[in-house]
């Protein structure tokens, strides 16, 4: 049984999927990280996805992509970097314009405290067209409905959705969600991954859990 190539753009083992973009052989910003496998539908716009979708990303925070992670179609990351000021009275980015506003203002703002990194975790699913806020962390397993807001972090195997986005469910039981948060499959090896991907797909987290955690003398790739 063969598996995609993951260091190419789109999935070798189905050459009509072009519209299956493999992120991490796309991105060139150091302020992105995306693990391998992880993929976004573009629909075939092929229009790269930092600049479609990675709005505002003017550091220091990045974004951290995890592996085996779907995205779909039009989901935005919104950056801290087009974030406004809310301490005071106005929202108005003064700093921005440079000159004496900028001179009058640009301690203030500096000290403004701003969201860190967005991290969003391994087989996260997240469904089309929705919006992920500055600085907020989607975990292992999570599913973001289509079209939600993700105004703030989102638990292990925790379904949201909305706007702003809120507990649906948790996929598994508190026990199962630990078991597989042990057996971390997504780290496995890609050949240990093809040889029980039947079981990660359609079984229980009991029998991804008996496979055991991912061997850390082994390499993932």
């Amino acid at each position: 049984m063969s598996a995609p190539d993951p260091n190419v753009p789109h999935p070798t083992t189905r050459p009509e999927l072009t519209n299956v973009v493999f992120l991490k052989n796309q991105i060139s910003s150091p302020l992105i990280e995306v693990g391998d496998f992880t993929y976004y539908d573009d629909e075939g716009r092929h229009r790269p996805f930092e600049e479609a979708n990675v709005l505002y990303l003017t550091g220091p925070q990045c974004l951290v992509i995890g592996r085996f992670t779907a995205i779909g179609p039009g989901v935005t990351f919104l950056m801290p970097g087009g974030s406004h000021p809310m301490v005071g009275p106005s929202t108005y980015p003064f700093t921005m314009f440079g000159g004496e506003w900028a001179a009058a203002t640009i301690d203030a703002f500096s000290a403004i405290e701003q969201a860190g990194d967005t991290r969003v975790g391994n087989d996260v699913w997240i469904g089309r067209a929705a919006t992920i806020m500055p600085g907020v962390s989607i975990a292992d397993g999570a599913v973001i409905g289509a079209h939600s807001v993700v105004t703030r972090d989102v638990g292990p195997y925790e379904i949201v959705a909305g706007n702003p986005a809120r507990h649906i469910r948790t996929r598994f039981d508190a026990d199962d969600v630990e078991r597989l948060l042990w057996a971390r499959w997504w780290d496995w090896p890609v050949a240990q991954i093809t040889a029980h991907v039947g079981t990660i797909m359609t079984g229980t987290p009991s029998q991804v859990a008996a496979l055991g955690p991912p061997d850390p003398a082994t390499p993932a790739h």
